[in-house]
């Protein structure tokens, strides 16, 4: 690994493929200020791609052999195929490539105290909330997250400390290539199961990454993150409900946009906590950060504040807009643990029906977890059901996402995503809440029902 790490450190042109990626982008930014010379390539225009922009980096529209002319390395995202020309190109030039996930790791190996961000869900709140107190108390941490931090307005940033908050997916193992020196697991949860087969063998990817820190803050409620880290030798953290660990919560209480609750170290009070951000479910993520934070010798009163100011991550409970007093909302859930939570979290705001509008994410996962997801979506007053987005998969079971509504009392199957925005404009209420869930492109649904609620 330390080897491959040596390319960027002989490196002075890097050519960046898919720059303008929300997981690209921030690595942009790291290692621009780190002094290399960028150049970078793709194929549509976005917000990150103009923040690349501005750093001066010459970014061509569209794929070409050329682009890659003159570079010491080039880095590609995971969406990029094999047979890319610039990736044709540099194979036939001899020069070296690597994988965003590999860059990634490579550049967590430049950070002393690198926070890593793990669990099956919650992962991209939990390191925003992080970052959002490291930034607020002055640590000017760098970051790389999997969604928009409203703070920076970005999904990462280039600090000048030696911390770093890096969320890490494991997904294909992708988060066994980083080095962190703490590790936050939040849960684990029966996801990814095309690849690890497994439980076990997902607990066995959590432990792996685990034995890759120096400190582990577990979620001790958990049964099978207290199993991922019972071989772990460093320092250990827990945090949850059950008296058993390090922090907890007490006195949880609904509060006007979330839940209040007392934190409490060892059984000794520390401090009130009130959230922003909706869902029982973001207590332990909450808890968890004041625990990783404390580590790190941020004051209670700094954590409190960043805590309490901090308004959820983009796509993670996003308020799109009120209109005619319906509320819309956007959010990732894309599996049914977490599409019980953000259903249960707009259930507990006292709308008078929660309309969901859900794309299902990659056929292996709708087919295996069927039953789940007709009972998550059964809190939802109204489902409307977008078809199934395959992602990198061949339909080989025949799922359809009229196989969910079968068993869901009032849903309805659409064409598209402009179809599911015009029934949900014409289902919605006043008073009725509308979210959009999936891991796909259905967010470009509600933002076509918000330019309908505006005509």
């Amino acid at each position: 690994m330390k080897n491959r790490d040596d390319l960027i450190i002989n490196a002075k042109r890097i050519h960046m493929i898919g720059v303008g990626g929300s997981g690209m982008c921030p690595l942009a930014e790291i290692l621009h200020s780190e002094g290399f010379t960028l150049s970078g390539s793709d194929v549509n225009e976005s917000d990150p791609l103009k923040r690349v922009r501005a750093l001066g980096v010459d970014v061509k529209m569209g794929h070409a052999a050329s682009n890659v002319h003159g570079a010491d390395l080039v880095v590609y995202s995971a969406a990029i195929s094999k047979d890319n020309p610039e990736l044709v190109e540099a194979d036939k030039l001899n020069i070296p490539t690597m994988e965003r996930s590999e860059m990634l790791g490579a550049i967590t190996r430049r950070f002393k105290k690198v926070i890593g961000v793990c669990g099956t869900h919650g992962k991209t709140t939990t390191s925003s909330a992080v970052a959002q107190v490291l930034i607020m108390n002055g640590y000017d941490p760098t970051a790389v997250i999997g969604g928009r931090l409203p703070l920076i307005n970005a999904n990462g940033r280039a600090g000048k400390s030696d911390y770093m908050v890096c969320e890490s997916c494991e997904f294909v193992d992708t988060f066994l290539k980083l080095s962190p020196h703490m590790a936050v697991l939040l849960n684990i949860d029966n996801d990814h199961l095309d690849y690890f087969k497994t439980m076990d063998n997902l607990v066995a990817s959590f432990a792996k990454f685990l034995e890759l820190s120096k400190v582990a803050v577990i979620n001790g409620d958990d049964e099978l993150c207290v199993k991922a880290a019972s071989g772990f030798k460093g320092e250990k953290i827990t945090f949850g409900q059950g008296s058993h660990n390090d922090y907890t919560a007490t006195d949880i209480e609904p509060a006007s946009l979330g839940f209040k609750f007392k934190v409490n170290f060892k059984g000794e009070y520390l401090f009130d906590l009130s959230l922003s951000v909706p869902g029982k479910h973001n207590v332990m993520n909450a808890l968890s950060v004041v625990a990783a934070c404390r580590y790190y010798g941020v004051p209670d009163d700094g954590i409190k504040k960043g805590l309490e100011a901090f308004g959820g991550a983009g796509r993670r409970f996003e308020k799109l807009g009120e209109f005619n007093g319906i509320m819309l909302v956007d959010d990732y859930a894309h599996h049914p643990t977490e599409i019980k939570a953000t259903l249960n979290a707009a259930k507990q705001l006292n709308f008078k029906n929660v309309i969901a509008v859900f794309q299902p994410f990659t056929f292996s996962r709708t087919e295996l977890l069927k039953n789940d997801f007709i009972d998550a979506l059964s809190i939802a007053d109204k489902v409307i059901l977008t078809p199934i987005m395959g992602s990198r998969e061949v339909n080989t079971s025949g799922i359809m996402s009229e196989h969910l509504a079968e068993g869901l009392r009032s849903a309805t199957c659409v064409s598209g995503l402009e179809e599911a925005a015009s029934t949900a404009v014409r289902l919605a209420q006043k008073g009725d809440i509308i979210i959009t869930m999936g891991g796909g492109d259905i967010y470009k649904s509600a933002y076509m029902m918000r330019e309908m609620f505006n005509k």
